[in-house]
């Protein structure tokens, strides 16, 4: 039987991730599982500290911390908080894929959910995947969702009823 109990969404506020949300909520009300929102924001120290007025960058990386904070604040609903106990979390990193294999492991994740953008494989080769990491380094399972998706989510009325989509 497989017993889900902590559902974690990576959210970089793209609409390939705006469907993970979806699936992410969808999964933890039938397991009844918390809902753990993630953004992981980038560390700007760490990558203007050569090329920018060290004095400047502290402003900054808070800044930048508070509106992802905000944003990621404004993808929750009233329902995620109070049924699904959602968790909003807030990392910041130089290496996303890293911060979310390590807050799925110390938060005792059981299943990771995240957009992926479906690069080719040249802009994939250049830029990486995110995705493509979180799913080869997690040490629990990881669905990829892509938008547009597959959507195997069916309306609860239409299940209630039996109807066909």
């Amino acid at each position: 039987m497989i017993a889900l109990k902590h559902v974690l969404v990576a959210t970089d506020f793209s609409e390939a991730s705006d469907a993970a949300l979806e699936y992410g909520r969808q999964f933890a009300r039938m397991f009844g599982a918390t809902l753990h929102v993630m953004h992981v924001v980038e560390n700007v120290m760490a990558r203007f500290a050569a090329d920018a007025y060290p004095v400047l960058l502290p402003d900054l990386q808070r800044e930048v911390e508070e509106s992802g904070e905000k944003k990621l604040m404004g993808l929750l609903t009233s329902e995620d908080l109070s049924q699904l106990h959602a968790v909003p979390v807030v990392r910041t990193s130089t290496s996303p894929a890293a911060a979310i294999v390590e807050y799925a492991k110390d938060a005792k994740i059981d299943l990771v959910i995240m957009g992926t953008h479906g690069r080719g494989a040249v802009a994939k080769l250049l830029m990486g995947s995110v995705a493509e990491r979180v799913v080869r380094t997690a040490a629990c399972p990881v669905l990829t969702v892509r938008h547009p998706e597959h959507d195997f989510i069916v309306a609860d009325a239409l299940v209630a009823t039996g109807a066909k989509a």
